[in-house]
């Protein structure tokens, strides 16, 4: 079990630094783009709410606003209808006190890993120095200790990945956001992040929206996942995954997890998202 310690000056892992509570509510919320007198609905009248400590996983097709969804909760851009609310706030410009993983680590070539992570924290303001045990105790426990003097061109994509997690980690925020986190990794390397992904959740309880287009992935690793619709997205359902914790390798076995995928899996064979290869020739 990974031992996560608090980053200076902050509350103990999950928490706030005023011990409020934190949840998302995302109130009838719309989300329109324009460009060159085109207008694209991205999101249509979605209605959720995340409390805190959950382990959310949004799936979806490709253009079904489930980036555009994790955008509105941080502040990067805002509804054209409805509210966002962090923590009871409703949300009016970016928010700081969170931790995001996109497909891509976008780690700075020329620093080593320890100082890609530190750079979040030099970022806002903070003395670097008083965050070094913390990051170094979050690459132990990432198994990337031995890997603080490298660089990026020294690790592999799974690697990479793991120092991105423990950069968005440093600042130790309530509320962590991976918009696609495995999505470049091999078949392998991506289940065993999955794997040490839940560990690492266990360990210090955040609040996670986990976006992706693995319904397996989805399925094995939240607490509940909502289930997106093409554009303009809107939520068809949401299901609550009663699987075991940790689940490991072990829970594909498990009659809860053939039971959620087959669920999705209509839901996006009815909306045309996926098709049942009707037409795929017949065994000799």
């Amino acid at each position: 079990m990974y031992e996560v310690p608090d980053a200076p000056g902050t509350s103990s892992p999950g928490g706030s630094p005023d011990g409020t509570e934190i949840s998302i509510a995302i109130n009838n919320v719309g989300k329109i783009f324009q460009s060159d007198n085109k207008e694209t609905i991205a999101l249509d009248g979605v209605d959720l709410s995340i409390k805190r400590h959950e382990f959310v996983a949004i799936v979806g097709p490709s253009g079904c606003g489930k980036s555009t969804l994790m955008r509105l909760i941080a502040g990067l851009t805002f509804p054209t209808s409805g509210s966002v609310a962090v923590d009871h706030v409703v949300v009016d410009q970016a928010i700081t006190n969170l931790g995001i993983v996109f497909q891509k680590p976008v780690l700075l070539e020329w620093r080593n890993v320890l100082n890609n992570v530190l750079l979040q924290v030099e970022m806002r303001g903070l003395n670097p120095k008083d965050f070094e045990d913390r990051a170094h105790e979050l690459l132990r426990s990432v198994g990337l200790s031995d890997f603080a003097n490298s660089y990026p061109y020294e690790l592999s994509g799974g690697m990479q990945q793991r120092a991105g997690i423990v950069r968005a980690l440093i600042h130790d925020p309530p509320l962590l956001m991976m918009d696609e986190p495995f999505g470049a990794l091999d078949a392998l390397t991506r289940e065993q992040m999955r794997i040490d992904l839940e560990e690492l959740w266990l360990a210090t309880k955040k609040t996670v929206l986990f976006i992706t287009h693995s319904i397996d992935e989805a399925v094995l690793l939240a607490d509940r996942v909502v289930v997106m619709s093409p554009r303009p997205g809107k939520i068809e359902t949401i299901i609550d995954i009663n699987l075991e914790r940790p689940r490991g390798l072990a829970a594909r076995k498990y009659p809860e997890f053939e039971k959620a995928v087959d669920r999705i899996t209509e839901i996006f064979l009815a909306k045309g998202v996926l098709h049942g290869g009707r037409n795929r020739a017949k065994p000799v």
